[in-house]
Order: structure tokens, then C-alpha cells, then sequence
């Protein structure tokens, strides 16, 4: 015998359902509200650090200001976590008319 409980409902055999914890959010989270990985949060947003919790905050969209991660896992060293920018979009140095290093700024650009 296996050690998952099936219960007979006509011809199938179908692994019995646990409910899910009272602590688990029903609904998906908005802006500003707590939350432990990115599926917690609504569409358009990602959680990422705000000092010492977790928030959800909006996905990047076209020019605004993101940051681009020299090493991997140096993501985890900041207090204040952008998200990552939306689809279509990626994270790179802000095109400027002067001196090349002048601004190390990155914003969300078409590919």
C-alpha cells in the first residue's frame, strides 16, 4: 500500500484533499501588501524587499528606472528591491548625449 490515502469515488482512485491553511491568502495580493514570492501578488506586480519584509510592487514598464545585477545573488544585498521590467522590456544603460560613462542610470527598453 502506498502512503497517500485514496478514497474510492466511482471507478477512480483520487488522492484526498487537503484544504488549504487558514493563513493562505484567498485573494492575490495588491500593491503594498505583504507577501513571500512574486505568485502571491497580482498581475503586474512582483514581491521584492522593502527593508526587512516583503511587498508587492509593480513590474517595471518602459523607461523607468531598473537595476542591473553585475553579480549573480547580489539581488538579496538590498533593502529597497526594484521588480524586474515587463515583458518586452529589458534592463540597460540610459542612452545619454555625453561622456559614455556620465550616467551609470538603467532604464526598461524595448529589445
Amino acid at each position: 500500500h502506498g502512503a497517500a490515502e485514496l478514497e474510492e469515488t466511482g471507478t477512480e482512485a483520487l488522492p484526498r484533499r487537503t484544504p488549504a491553511p487558514a493563513w493562505l491568502p484567498t485573494a492575490k495580493g495588491e500593491e503594498g501588501d505583504f507577501c513571500l514570492r512574486s505568485s502571491d501578488c497580482a498581475a503586474g506586480l512582483c514581491c521584492a524587499r522593502h527593508f526587512w519584509s516583503k511587498i508587492c510592487k509593480p513590474v517595471l514598464r518602459e523607461g523607468q528606472v531598473c537595476t542591473r545585477h553585475r553579480r549573480k545573488g547580489s539581488h538579496g544585498l538590498e533593502i529597497f528591491q526594484r521588480c524586474q521590467c515587463a515583458e518586452g522590456l529589458a534592463c540597460r544603460l540610459q542612452r545619454e548625449h555625453g561622456p559614455a560613462d556620465a550616467s551609470r542610470l538603467h532604464t526598461c527598453q524595448r529589445h
